[in-house]
């Protein structure tokens, strides 16, 4: 596992993680870690150093069978399934998810363009399936409060991309669609006000869902609306329930799925 990281991080060309050398390198302490020869360097690393398996006691077969079981399977693993499977315990294995998850997210994703669908969706449970002690009143339906917003884009046969915003919002939207969308690029959504304002350097089209209207010619939402069934399908059957402030990289880790749905799990992994 070792040498498998080191060929895929350097290719065979050792570069220290701390000055970015790549000339002289010694290896130290039964080849496992490394020694920088840069006279303003000499710093000691390992092929984990600036990796999610820096400072983990947690060996690198486990780390490798996580990140396998975590990417192949279709909504996931929960970490009390991860624990049985590796043998850690699920403290052990909700650490290494949350890394995993980090670890998938793009920080540059390339820009949509074309055909693309933008929809939100919202996660959290009904408040009709709560205790009555639990329930927040005059909460019912879509509200901030007891749910979170997800907006995703997702170019048709090609990529998604999936964030959790505080709260949608006119300006909101025109900034998600300029950061993410190439201008002059068709774009599709549901008849919700706050995809009135799209900009003109868009070509924009909805469908009129509130009057059952869910294709109208190549307008629809349906690509984005079966990237949303499996996020919630995920969180639901495998996670039960997903806090507040990790949601990101749940969407992350879904979404990297969904990206690499084209390639076989030996591939992605």
């Amino acid at each position: 596992c070792r040498e498998y990281l080191e060929m895929q991080r350097w290719n065979g060309q050792i570069t220290c993680p701390y000055c970015n050398h790549s000339g002289k390198i010694y290896r130290i302490e039964n080849k496992k870690r490394f020694k920088c020869g840069n006279s303003e360097c000499h710093k000691k690393f390992s092929v984990t150093v600036g990796t999610i398996f820096e400072s983990s006691k947690i060996d690198l077969r486990t780390w490798f069978g996580a990140l396998y079981l975590c990417t192949a399977h279709k909504k996931g693993i929960s970490s009390l399934q991860l624990h049985r499977d590796l043998g850690v315990t699920q403290k052990t294995a909700w650490f290494m998810l949350q890394r995993i998850r980090e670890m998938l997210r793009n920080d540059a994703p390339e820009m949509l363009r074309n055909t693309v669908e933008l929809d939100e969706t919202w996660v959290g449970g009904k408040e009709r399936n709560k205790h009555k002690d639990k329930r927040t009143p005059g909460t019912q339906g879509r509200n901030t409060k007891t749910k979170s917003v997800v907006v995703g884009i997702v170019e048709r046969g090609g990529d998604v991309i999936a964030k959790h915003v505080e709260q949608l919002e006119n300006g909101l939207v025109d900034y998600i669609i300029e950061k993410n969308v190439v201008a002059g690029s068709s774009v599709m959504t549901d008849d919700a006000r706050t995809y009135s304002t799209i900009k003109k350097n868009y070509v924009h089209q909805s469908v009129n869902h509130s009057a059952k209207q869910y294709v109208d010619g190549i307008c629809h939402t349906n690509t984005i609306e079966g990237f949303w069934s499996l996020l919630k399908r995920g969180i639901v059957g495998i996670y039960h329930s997903v806090s507040y402030k990790p949601l990101d990289r749940y969407c992350d880790e879904f979404s990297f799925r969904y990206n690499s749905r084209k390639v076989t799990d030996a591939q992605r992994f």
